[in-house]
């Protein structure tokens, strides 16, 4: 049923090449922004998670 609805549409083979390039070209994007990263910005961000700024804090942030 919906198939031919669709099919009706004049231009509606163009959305999913639309669609495929925004999807292929942020995930280049990605990858590229990832590949010039600074190595120490990344190595200073994956480590802030570990860190605990006070020793008397509990997992959830509520001092003790």
């Amino acid at each position: 049923m919906y198939k031919n609805v669709l099919q009706a549409i004049d231009g509606i083979e163009i959305y999913p090449l639309i669609s495929f390039t925004i999807f292929f070209v942020f995930f280049l994007g990605l990858i590229v922004y990832v590949a010039l990263m600074d190595k120490n910005y990344a190595q200073t961000m994956s480590s802030i998670a570990c860190e605990s700024e006070d020793e008397n804090t509990t997992p959830e942030g509520i001092k003790q």
